[in-house]
């Protein structure tokens, strides 16, 4: 299966988009709570409809970058956010973008490639995070099994994945999920190791 622009083109143009939570995730928008420096510089990759940058925005967040490979997504986004600067909105493959980030959110996007790709993601993520940031976000702790995305994964098969690049700080299962996928996610936090 070719997961290309045209894909995902595809699913926002027939919506066809049973991922997306119409709100930002409940966990990262309690860990965006969190968070009191509201001039980090944060990344959303494969952002979707972008609800959690919506949230950041709504809590004062100033440096909020978005990426996504759909044209059409991209489209929506840009005028949707027409008239915040603190967004910028790119319309790329996520692995060819450069830049670094105080911190990446993660949510839906790594499930959403194919699985052949994971060493890739994780070496673009050591690469892109800054050596004092954080990835944080959910994964899947659940075996879909489909040959289309999501693509699911195990609490083991990540670690055995990130820890050669990455600390594990926490890799839980998540508490405070939205009740559809209550038991079936993990909340991560991985520091780049040095």
């Amino acid at each position: 299966m070719c997961l290309n622009a045209s894909f995902w083109n595809d699913k926002y143009e027939t919506n066809q988009i049973g991922w997306d939570l119409k709100g930002p995730s409940t966990p990262l928008e309690k860990y965006i709570d969190q968070l009191d420096d509201k001039n980090i510089k944060i990344l959303i990759p494969g952002c979707g409809n972008a609800y959690e940058a919506e949230y950041l925005l709504k809590k004062g967040f100033t440096n909020i970058t978005l990426i996504d490979i759909s044209d059409v997504l991209v489209k929506d986004l840009q005028e949707k956010f027409k008239n915040n600067p603190e967004i910028k909105i790119y319309n790329q493959d996520f692995f060819t973008y450069n830049d670094s980030f105080d911190l990446v959110l993660e949510q839906t996007f790594f499930c959403a490639l194919d699985p052949s790709l994971r060493p890739d993601y994780v070496l673009k993520m050591k690469e892109i995070v800054k050596p004092t940031g954080k990835l944080v976000g959910v994964l899947f702790n659940k075996i879909f099994g489909n040959p289309f995305p999501p693509f699911g994964g195990t609490k083991e098969e990540y670690i055995t994945l990130f820890s050669d690049q990455f600390e594990i700080k926490v890799l839980d299962d998540c508490y405070n999920s939205i009740k559809p996928r209550l038991g079936s996610e993990l909340f991560i936090h991985f520091k780049p190791k040095l």
